[in-house]
């Protein structure tokens, strides 16, 4: 698999992610934080960092970058880290935005209920957002019950977990990828699915073609077999 070397100057970071993946993705891997504003929806220029060096392994502009970065902030090398996406190996280095200091506003806790109350009217990006937030709150109650539990159930549940929190995370990543990218995946979705049928078709022939052969085999070994036998009790009548 390709390779993609990723340096964050600000923070004195780097790492190696694989080709296709986003600067969001790779920035979060090595525990790089963008503000809450930005929800992976393209909405605001909350995730912007500029690319000091690596800017054309990277995908092209979407809609949602020329809208929230004006033309002279992408010549200076700006992108949306949840828009571009690494697309060929090589060496990339990207300088986030400095984080202004604020004080920290107190958040009132919300209770389960009072988010399945609001979740009805939520539109689509807030929904999102908020079954992300019900998901850990579900899972601090299940942990505590997997750690009370017999060896055996805490395997089954901690398995349980994993594959929703994977489906999750790959429908939430699915829903927040720019439309461009959508497009082009789904395209690749259906080239594999097309070889993955013509592959099974060719690997059906090919097994018919073997069983033939054996069968004609088999038949040429019983023909050769009867007519020696013949021809051994002929020899043994002209003996006699």
């Amino acid at each position: 698999m390709a390779e993609v070397d990723i340096r964050f100057e600000r923070e004195d970071r780097d790492g190696v992610v694989a080709v296709g993946t986003y600067l969001y993705d790779a920035a979060t891997r090595l525990g790089i934080r963008f503000d809450d504003e930005c929800q992976r929806l393209g909405e605001s220029d909350a995730c912007a960092v500029e690319i000091k060096e690596g800017a054309d392994l990277l995908s092209e502009p979407t809609q949602a970058e020329i809208e929230h970065l004006s033309e002279e902030r992408r010549k200076n090398g700006e992108r949306l880290a949840c828009q571009a996406k690494l697309e060929k190996s090589g060496e990339v280095v990207i300088m986030t935005k400095e984080k202004k200091e604020a004080e920290e506003q107190p958040k009132t806790e919300k209770t389960k209920e009072e988010f399945k109350k609001e979740f009805e009217e939520m539109p689509l990006e807030e929904k999102i957002s908020s079954l992300l937030e019900l998901e850990a709150m579900a899972l601090s109650e299940t942990l505590s019950f997997v750690i009370n539990s017999p060896y055996a159930v805490a395997n089954k549940v901690m398995d349980v977990m994993a594959d929703f929190g994977q489906k999750i995370e790959n429908e939430t990543k699915k829903a927040t990828r720019p439309d461009e990218h959508q497009k082009d995946e789904e395209a690749d979705e259906e080239v594999k699915e097309e070889a993955k049928k013509n592959g099974a078709k060719a690997s059906k022939k090919k097994t018919t073609k073997t069983s033939a052969r054996k069968k004609t085999t088999t038949r040429k070994r019983k023909t050769t077999t009867a007519k020696k036998k013949a021809e051994d009790s002929a020899s043994d009548e002209t003996e006699e």
